[in-house]
């Protein structure tokens, strides 16, 4: 019997001076088998650049950091890729892992509110 894993997706709610960014995430949560792909969407209301940053938190711990401005980072498996600009962006988890289980955050540069 093949065991599931738990994803869940959300959105850190966004705001600057500049006035408000909507940021829409998708799909809300996935479960999925070990080894699958899964890939998590994140639509901003306007153009950001590639000013989008990926986070996992899981539960009792602090969210940490996956992705920076879509770029990989040192020490963060390669199995996490981030792609996209302006106002599309994507992660992706390729061979989903047991340890993978957790909130996953998209959360524009512009937005503080996490550090």
């Amino acid at each position: 019997m093949q065991k599931w894993i738990q994803l869940y997706f959300t959105v850190k709610t966004q705001c600057c001076s500049s006035g408000d960014i909507i940021l829409t995430q998708s799909p809300g949560a996935q479960s999925v088998v070990p080894g699958q792909t899964v890939s998590i969407r994140c639509k901003a209301s306007r153009s950001i650049g590639d000013d989008m940053n990926w986070y996992l938190q899981k539960p009792g711990e602090p969210p940490k950091l996956l992705i920076y401005d879509t770029t990989y980072l040192s020490g963060i498996p390669g199995r996490f890729t981030g792609s996209g600009s302006n106002s599309d962006f994507t992660l992706t988890i390729s061979g989903v892992q047991a340890e993978d289980a957790a909130v996953y955050y998209c959360k524009g540069e512009f937005d503080s509110s996490l550090h």
